[in-house]
C-alpha cells in the first residue's frame, strides 16, 4: 500500500496526539484464548490456512459468537513458541466482576476447539493469570514492533503466564495488552519502564492506572468514568471503584460508582476526535468517540 506523504505508524501519531487510553478498552464479558503456533494472516482464526482451514476457523468463531464470547488467537513468545512440538491449548476466562475465572484445557488437534464447552465446565482451573499482548503484525505493523517487544521484556520475569495474542483492537495503543481472568485492558505499555511491572500489580491486586485502558466487562463510559475517578479516589485496587448506576441525559451521562465512603459520581460528555487514522491499514481517517470530563463529585473531598 501506497503511504500518503507524512504518513507515520499509528501508534506514533496517537502518542503525539495524546489520545487518551482511559474508556477504549474492547468489551467481553467472557474470553476464549486457543493456541495457534504460528504465522497468523490478517484474521488468526480466518487467514491462517497452515494452522487451520478456514471453515473450521469460522466455524469455531462462529461458536464463540453465539455464547456471547471473546476469542483470539495465542502463542508463546518468540523462539518458544513449540520447542516441543506444536499443542493445541486453549483457556476460557470469566470476566465478570465476582465471577473471575480462568480454565485450562488441550485437544489433539485444531478440530478438537470446535467442541469446546463454552459454559465452563470443561477445563481445568487456573489461579495464575493469562497476560496476552497483542503481537498481531498481519493485522498492524505497530502491534509487531510495539507488542513482540513488549511480550518478550514480560516473559522474561513471567515465563508461564506471558503469550502473544491476535488482534484486540485500539491498534495506535500499540502494544496493548489483555490480563485474564479479571478482562483488564493495558495500552502503550512498551512506554513503560518495565512491563512487567504491571502484571506484577495484577497478582497483587492492584492496576497501573497510567497504562489502562479499561475492564472488558465494564462500558466505554464506566471505563472512563473509573479513570476519573481515581484521580480523586486514589485507589488502585482492582475491583475498586465498581459502577453501581449510570443514567444517561440529554447532554450528558452520570455514572456513580461505590466509593469506600459513599458513592464517587462522575459526569461525562460524549464527543468525538477529528478523523484520524485508528491502524496502520485504514485508508481514510474518521472521528472516534471519547467521554470527556465534567465533574466528579466525592464525599472524599467534600464536593
Amino acid at each position: 500500500m501506497t503511504r500518503p506523504a507524512g504518513w507515520e505508524p499509528c501508534s506514533d501519531a496517537a502518542l503525539r496526539r495524546g489520545d487518551p487510553l482511559e474508556g477504549s478498552g474492547s468489551r467481553g464479558l467472557r474470553w476464549l484464548m486457543v493456541e495457534l503456533a504460528g504465522a497468523w494472516g490478517y484474521s488468526a482464526l480466518l487467514d491462517s490456512p497452515d494452522l487451520l482451514p478456514p471453515e473450521l476457523g469460522r466455524e469455531i468463531a462462529g461458536r464463540a459468537q453465539e455464547a456471547d464470547v471473546r476469542i483470539a488467537a495465542i502463542r508463546r513468545p518468540g523462539r518458544r513458541r513449540h520447542p516441543d512440538g506444536r499443542r493445541w491449548r486453549w483457556a476460557l476466562a470469566d470476566a465478570r466482576p465476582g465471577h473471575e475465572s480462568l480454565r485450562w484445557g488441550e485437544v489433539d488437534g485444531p478440530v478438537g476447539y470446535a467442541e469446546i464447552p463454552l459454559d465452563g465446565s470443561a477445563g481445568t482451573p487456573s489461579a495464575e493469570p493469562l497476560v496476552a499482548v497483542c503481537a498481531h503484525g498481519r493485522h498492524d505493523q505497530c502491534c509487531a514492533v510495539r507488542g513482540r517487544a513488549a511480550a518478550a521484556r514480560i516473559a522474561a520475569r513471567h515465563p508461564e503466564a506471558t503469550w502473544e495474542c491476535s488482534h484486540l483492537g485500539g491498534d495506535r495503543f500499540a502494544a496493548t495488552m489483555l490480563v485474564l481472568p479479571h478482562g483488564l485492558l493495558y495500552g502503550r505499555v512498551d512506554q513503560a519502564d518495565d512491563p512487567a511491572d504491571i502484571v506484577t500489580r495484577y497478582t497483587e491486586g492492584r492496576v497501573d492506572e497510567r497504562y489502562l485502558r479499561g475492564r472488558s466487562s465494564h462500558s466505554a463510559a464506566v471505563q472512563s468514568a473509573q479513570h476519573h475517578a481515581r484521580a480523586v479516589v486514589p485507589d488502585d485496587r482492582i475491583d475498586a471503584l465498581a459502577p453501581v448506576r449510570v443514567v444517561e441525559r440529554d447532554q450528558h451521562v452520570e455514572v456513580t460508582l461505590e466509593g469506600p465512603r459513599g458513592p464517587v459520581e462522575v459526569w461525562l460528555r460524549e464527543a468525538y476526535s477529528e478523523p484520524i487514522f485508528t491502524m496502520c491499514r485504514a485508508h481514510a481517517p474518521g472521528p472516534v468517540r471519547r467521554w470527556e470530563l465534567i465533574e466528579v463529585r466525592s464525599s472524599v473531598r467534600g464536593v
